[in-house]
């Protein structure tokens, strides 16, 4: 990593601050209040939903957590940033893949990617059902209407009878509120990125009161060539407040978006050899008739209402639930045929596919050098609710019980996109040996494909779907006074899981057992007050966690996994200690987690030596991971102008133990080998294990602030590739991923808010990767992944 002379100043002011501010933390007093807006609880945000969309800062024993509030997200995390980038400020969290277009970062937890990190949304689980996967493209607007953000790393606090590995991250939407008024927002960014936000609430209205938020965004480009985007998004929210005792609200949120991406594979070679392709580069990118094009492209819709209902019973009880529903609808474009092979000076020829399809005797492509783009499909549709009741006996003890209920059908084939002049595209299905023809073309446009998808005679090479339903109940006991708290919690689900596919069945739907699995949680722990500024915490806890879908069946059939997938087993310690006034705030956190029986796949190809290839599977059915740590994080005010933020986290994340494995040619799911392998010592890939950040935020004037964030990211391993593993083990060497460099990032920002009575006009800027850092990010499946350089936004925003 290069850090010149202006960057090491940087460094060296931050530190010189740090050491400062420990021994200038000022104690406010009633005339230097701070951040009051900031300040204000938790709990006093929660208009709707007190009971289940759960906060730490609701119950007395600490867990380790960092909060993201209202002020922060609107200066920091609009425009052009994808929504997981504002969480790269508080301990062991990493997000990579900016660079693979609008909405495709990934986000990593302690080391635990999205599908093993439970995302909820005013009290909604909303990782897929399936495979556990967020895709942030379909929450790129909540960047506009998040209110809170609290990220909960390890077992948490939710009550939710989720199992989840590397923590909590609850996000709180704004609902209807108290105070009338609104606000209209213009952002711009580099690569002509726009937005535009229109915002109003109706205040209450005696016992009604409403919100809105209407967003449009575009750019031509987020980082890579052919990564443009655009989207809508728009939010309705409904408050009725019958009396004190019942409070109801009504929201309903979508984003619907298309962009382009930069997945494909990439070798070392063509990301650093600039004077070849330069670092924008796009396997998949090209030009037909002069205009740019893209074989990849994602879109999807994937609208969400929710209904919350308050009732205060009486003074020690009250029972909150949330009812919910969503519809997704949409996909990902890729190229079928000769379309990513014919290519014109490292770009894809389109111009040339269409002349090669011109060639196609009878317009019919599959065979020669035909080509065209299809699409992967994955709709879903998918309702629940989750209640709880809390009573409060006001003599220290607190009791909660609950229930989580999921219905969940989700539905995948393939259509085509764009047939570049053919009359249509012909698939041989292997089951039967049918030669299948499909003359129809769909849209990628996201509001066309919520009501537009092919047919069962118009579906291609995939047609499956399934049915997931999901039964939990959980419960707490807490008890709490001045001297110490201590709580158990427990969860007891049932998932029940039945496939259906027709594809490979000679084009007739067969259907598999429905199968049951059960799993459970259950975590305690127990907080010492030492005194008013000092306290220490220790949790510990076991989950029995359902596998996914994907690890349930045999790709390609309705036929369950032999022998069968069973429970992944993780549990989890970690210890704590908390130390806080009114101006300094530090948390010191350790942990340690094993992760076992663990079902991990990795999807490749195989040379043929003729010019083919055959798709290539490598299944390992009893993995353990141990990721272990600590993690450090402190905010202080250093004087009313003046606040600075630090934390660093390090982590010990390695494979334990032997694991078998089976190497199966997917096409026709016959056996290439099988064996065991040692994982024993390798390191776990894809996040950073080392990471440092410190910021500032400094008030020149009542009205205008600037704040710098500077953050380093080290000790990053690329991902397991099966063949290196199991070429390692022949040689008798433990494996090991290559190592990514370490690197340095500095983003800022200015803003300057001018009030006349009770309205305003802010003015917000922000540069992220000031200093135009070049590095990697990731190492995966698809290659090497180069971060985003500089990139830049600037916005208006107009309260009234």
């Amino acid at each position: 990593m290069r850090l010149n002379s202006m960057k090491l100043l940087l460094v060296g002011a931050f530190a010189l601050t740090a050491s400062l501010s420990f021994a200038q933390v000022v104690e406010p007093t009633d005339s230097t209040k701070i951040e009051q807006e900031e300040n204000v609880s938790l709990t006093e945000t929660l208009v709707i939903g007190k009971g289940v969309i759960d906060i730490a800062e609701g119950r007395k024993t600490p867990v380790a957590v960092s909060t993201i509030r209202k002020a922060e997200l609107e200066d920091k995390a609009v425009g052009n940033v994808d929504f997981p980038e504002i969480f790269t400020t508080t301990p062991s969290v990493y997000v990579s893949g900016q660079s693979s277009g609008f909405g495709d970062s990934q986000m990593f937890l302690r080391g635990f990617s999205s599908q093993n990190t439970a995302y909820l949304l005013n009290g909604q689980p909303i990782n897929g059902m399936e495979d556990g996967n967020l895709y942030w493209s379909n929450w790129s607007a909540m960047t506009e209407v998040a209110d809170v953000v609290q990220i909960q790393r390890g077992l948490g606090s939710s009550k939710l009878a989720i199992s989840s590995v590397g923590g909590t991250v609850n996000m709180v939407t704004k609902a209807t509120d108290k105070k009338q008024g609104g606000y209209v927002r213009f952002n711009t960014g580099n690569d002509s990125y726009m937005s535009s936000t229109i915002a109003y609430n109706t205040g209450m209205k005696g016992k009604w009161g409403a919100s809105f938020l209407f967003n449009h965004w575009q750019g031509h480009r987020a980082f890579a060539q052919g990564t443009n985007g655009q989207g809508q998004s728009y939010f309705i929210s409904v408050g009725y407040k019958p009396n004190e005792r019942h409070q109801i609200n009504f929201m309903i949120f979508g984003a619907p978006q298309e962009h382009g991406q930069n997945f494909s594979t990439k070798s070392e070679t063509q990301w650093t050899n600039g004077a070849q392709y330069g670092k924008k580069y796009n396997t998949t990118y090209g030009y037909l008739n002069g205009e740019g094009r893209n074989l990849r492209t994602n879109y999807y819709h994937k609208p969400v209402a929710n209904l919350n209902w308050d009732w205060t019973i009486n003074e020690n009880a009250n029972l909150s639930t949330v009812l919910y529903a969503s519809t997704g609808t949409g996909g990902g474009t890729s190229g079928v045929g000769r379309a990513g092979s014919t290519l014109k000076e490292g770009l894809v020829d389109f111009d040339q596919i269409v002349t090669n399809n011109s060639l196609i005797a009878n317009g019919i492509g599959g065979s020669g050098q035909s080509g065209a783009i299809r699409t992967s499909v994955n709709n879903h549709f998918w309702y629940g609710t989750v209640t709880n009741f809390n009573y409060d006996t006001k003599t220290g003890w607190n009791f909660n019980l609950g229930g989580d209920l999921r219905f969940y059908k989700g539905m995948h084939f393939q259509q085509m996109t764009n047939l570049f002049g053919l009359n249509g595209w012909n698939q041989r299905r292997n089951s039967d040996g049918q030669n299948v023809v499909v003359t129809e073309t769909f849209s990628t446009n996201p509001w066309k494909a919520l009501f537009n998808s092919a047919s069962r005679d118009q579906r291609t090479n995939r047609d499956n779907s399934e049915n997931l339903n999901y039964q939990g109940v959980f419960g707490q006991a807490e008890y709490a006074n001045d001297i110490f708290a201590v709580f158990v919690q427990g969860a007891v689900s049932n998932q029940s899981y039945q496939k259906f596919d027709a594809w490979n069945y000679g084009g007739v739907e067969r259907s598999s057992e429905k199968v049951n699995k059960t799993g459970w949680n259950l975590k305690g722990g127990a907080s010492l007050f030492i005194n008013k500024e000092n306290s220490i915490f220790a949790n510990v806890g076991r989950y029995s966690r359902q596998p996914f879908l994907d690890n349930v069946f045999v790709q390609n059939t309705v036929d369950l996994r032999t022998p069968d997938v069973k429970n992944e087993e993780i549990t989890g310690f970690e210890v704590g200690y908390k130390y806080q006034t009114r101006g300094l705030r530090v948390n010191v956190n350790a942990y340690h987690t094993t992760w076992g029986n663990r079902f991990l796949e990795n999807f490749s190809s195989e040379d043929q030596g003729d010019g083919s290839s055959r798709p290539l599977a490598t299944y390992y059915t009893d993995i353990t991971q141990v990721h272990k740590g600590i993690e450090i994080d402190f905010d202080a005010k250093i004087s009313q102008a003046f606040s600075l933020y630090g934390f660093t986290s390090y982590g010990d994340w390695k494979y334990d133990g032997e694991t078998p494995f089976i190497d199966m040619y997917t096409d026709d799911n016959t056996v290439k080998q099988e064996g065991r392998v040692d994982l024993t010592g390798s390191k776990v890939g894809e996040a950073a294990q080392f990471t440092f950040g410190m910021g500032t935020k400094v008030n020149f004037t009542k009205r205008l602030y600037w704040d710098v964030d500077f953050m380093y990211n080290a000790r990053i391993w690329g991902q397991v590739s099966p063949e290196d593993v199991i070429a390692s083990a022949e040689r008798g060497e433990v494996y090991q991923a290559k190592q990514v460099p370490a690197f340095a990032r500095v983003n800022t920002g200015l803003a300057y808010e001018f009030k006349f009575g009770k309205q305003s006009i802010k003015f917000r800027g922000n540069v992220r990767n000031l200093f135009n850092e070049q590095y990697v990010s990731r190492i995966d499946r698809n290659g090497y992944g180069y971060a985003v350089g500089r990139t830049w936004n600037a916005g208006v925003t107009y309260n009234f």
